[in-house]
């Protein structure tokens, strides 16, 4: 086999094919390339390594990073620290998962597509929408993928989203938008929280959808109701709400203010932060607008024999009906992803995902009680969810810096967001958090802030 486990070509291997093709060496194979064009010298690379240097060398790379495994992590803004259970590692492990293709062949493919098909049926219950498709890429491009359906649904060409979402999702959305001469309105955020009133002032009939986060990219817990009341003074607009499905097992889900599309991302249900992915994005909607879901999505029926199977079914992307006809051009799913956060959910079950989702609260507001009492100004006000912004009255990179050198990853400096947040820090508290590690966290941000 040589030294190289995923280079196994031995030189009798070469000499064999060689002798195959007819000629005597590698050189005389080239023969036909011009002598003038060939590469005389040797590529300017380092030495090639032995598998057993290579393990090392990669391994002391890898062990100068700052994983959370190591080092309690305060940092969400998107991705966050959870607790994983151990069965999900050993079902997407099983090759029969992680070296699937797109099952178009169903009568070789009911093992994935019934896992498709869970993954649905899962998204659905915790978002109380009546369709989910077979997953996104992540959640920014299922948000931006909602606005275009909105638009393509509604023939209207306004799309209004609220500051407190996700500054990449709305930069993502600005891409999209883009290229489909959308006008893009950011409503402002007022104490955290989307402003109704300027809301107001933005939805006319023009409007085809209000994209707003719940909870929203600074933790706070958005009043749905009276967003979704202001939405519908647009003529035909939708309401679209982006939302952490791990919060849905406490918080009341979208589908219960009439939310027409709900999204999010699935890194919070099963998939490791692996620093910074891949993600898995859902798409949930109503059956009105379920022929108009990009992606696939994928069918329970029977056979001829009665025997349940499960099939790919009201696939509206450009590779399966006319162009002109396709509401989107995304061509593919995080299946393997997707699979993990259904894997996931199904270990942990409603009440596991109830309990997770009360300890991300408690633990949460427990430490912003224990920054105010080393005399740290927490700014978020009312009902937030597992994050909230302190103010650090000086540089939070410098905040941040400190903090890894105690020990701690901290929060994001919000400051790289706007530069009107300077100084403010979003934390991220979640049940992975002991706490031991809450109570020195608060000690020592305090004490970096007041020395």
């Amino acid at each position: 086999m040589g030294s190289f486990r995923y280079l196994p070509t031995t030189d009798q291997d070469r000499r064999e094919m060689l002798d195959v093709i007819g000629v005597n060496s590698v050189k005389q194979l080239f023969a036909d390339v011009p002598e003038k064009i060939r590469y005389k010298g040797e590529l300017n690379i380092e030495k090639a390594l032995s598998e057993t240097e290579l393990l090392r060398f990669m391994s002391e790379l890898a062990e100068r990073n700052v994983n959370t495994k190591e080092t309690p992590s305060f940092l969400g803004a998107g991705v966050y620290d959870h607790y994983i259970p151990s069965i999900v590692d050993h079902v997407i492990s099983r090759s029969e998962f992680y070296t699937a293709y797109t099952p178009y062949q169903p009568e070789i493919s009911q093992g994935e597509l019934q896992a498709i098909f869970e993954f649905q049926s899962l998204l659905c219950e915790l978002t109380d929408m009546e369709v989910a498709n077979s997953s996104m890429y992540d959640g920014p491009t299922s948000l931006a993928e909602a606005a275009l359906l909105s638009v393509g649904s509604t023939r209207k060409t306004k799309i209004v989203v609220s500051e407190a979402v996700h500054p990449e999702s709305r930069h993502v959305l600005k891409t999209y938008a883009k290229g489909q001469r959308l006008e893009v309105v950011e409503v402002p955020a007022k104490d955290g929280l989307t402003d109704l009133e300027k809301l107001k002032d933005v939805v006319d009939d023009n409007t085809a959808s209000v994209l707003v986060q719940y909870p929203n990219f600074y933790g706070n817990v958005e009043p749905l109701k009276e967003l979704e009341a202001i939405t519908r003074q647009g003529k035909k607009a939708m309401f679209v709400v982006s939302s952490n499905p791990l919060s849905l097992g406490l918080l009341t889900p979208p589908g219960k203010f009439n939310a027409d599309i709900v999204v999010g991302d699935c890194q919070t249900l099963g998939i490791p932060a692996a620093f910074g992915g891949p993600h898995c994005g859902y798409f949930a909607t109503t059956k009105k607008l379920m022929r108009k879901v990009p992606g696939r999505l994928v069918g329970e029926t029977v056979d001829e024999e009665g025997q349940r199977g499960y099939v790919l079914t009201l696939q509206a992307r450009e590779q399966h009906i006319r162009r002109d006809k396709a509401t989107s051009n995304i061509c593919s799913n995080q299946a393997l992803n997707a699979l993990a956060s259904s894997v996931a959910m199904t270990a942990l079950g409603k009440q596991g995902i109830h309990e997770i989702a009360y300890q991300n609260i408690q633990k949460a507001h427990y430490a912003a009680g224990q920054l105010e009492k080393h005399g740290v100004d927490v700014i978020n006000k009312g009902s937030y969810f597992n994050e909230f912004i302190v103010d650090c009255k000086q540089s939070v990179r410098e905040v941040n810096r400190g903090l890894l050198e105690a020990g701690f990853i901290g929060g994001f400096d919000l400051g790289r967001a706007d530069d009107k947040y300077n100084n403010l820090m979003l934390i991220a508290v979640t049940e992975q958090r002991t706490k031991e590690e809450i109570d020195r966290f608060a000690e020592v941000l305090g004490g970096l802030i007041h020395e």
